[in-house]
């Protein structure tokens, strides 16, 4: 499966109950600073998962901030790798392949944030169960399907009718298709950044 890029994104810690170790979450962001680093250098890095922990099969997406700004952010909803080697890929992915944006540059690689969101299994829910700030939303139509994370709505103070509405504009529907019997998914989503380059947020 193929990742998918997603809109800005923002704030720097999850609602949801952690599972992942501050250790683990600075070896998370650490390896996506050099999967980013080794791919402009030419250089494959080792993606064996340090432990059966980051080696499980997870979904993420990886967003980079650059002064503050979304310079970049791919996911897989999926699970198709290890966390490890998903966080290495998505990195890569939306600092050189996200449509949106020119490829970062050798210059901007030292002042990139990083912000990764790890992915629960998707499961159905209806209009009436959306709680913004805790699920993310995927809606289908036919070929058409869009998604937005959990802190999207947090960020832009979005209700949960404008959520909706949002996430079916982002899969090119009309803004009231979520009343109009469409396929919605929810997923949490624990979100962990950096607050500059490097510097883990606590």
């Amino acid at each position: 499966m193929s990742p998918q890029s997603e809109t800005k994104s923002g704030i720097i810690t999850s609602v949801i109950t952690p599972v992942y170790s501050h250790e683990e979450r600075q070896i998370l962001l650490q390896l996506a600073h050099r999967s980013i680093e080794a791919a402009l250098a030419g250089r494959k890095l080792d993606l064996t998962p340090p432990s059966a922990h980051l080696g499980e099969m997870r979904g993420a997406f990886t967003t980079l901030h650059l002064g503050g700004k979304l310079r970049g952010c791919i996911g897989y909803v999926i699970p198709v790798h290890s966390l490890y080697q998903t966080v290495a890929e998505t990195a890569q992915a939306a600092a050189f392949d996200d449509p949106r944006f020119q490829p970062v540059t050798d210059e901007e690689v030292p002042q990139l944030s990083i912000e990764i969101s790890v992915l629960s299994p998707l499961r159905p829910i209806r209009p009436e169960e959306v709680v913004t700030g805790v699920h993310g939303l995927i809606v289908s139509k036919g070929n058409r399907r869009g998604l937005l994370l959990p802190q999207v709505p947090v960020e832009w103070h979005w209700d949960r009718e404008t959520f909706l509405s949002q996430t079916c504009l982002k899969a090119g529907l009309p803004p009231d298709a979520w009343m109009q019997g469409i396929d919605l998914q929810a997923f949490t989503a624990e979100v962990f950044g950096e607050e500059s380059p490097g510097q883990m947020a606590r």
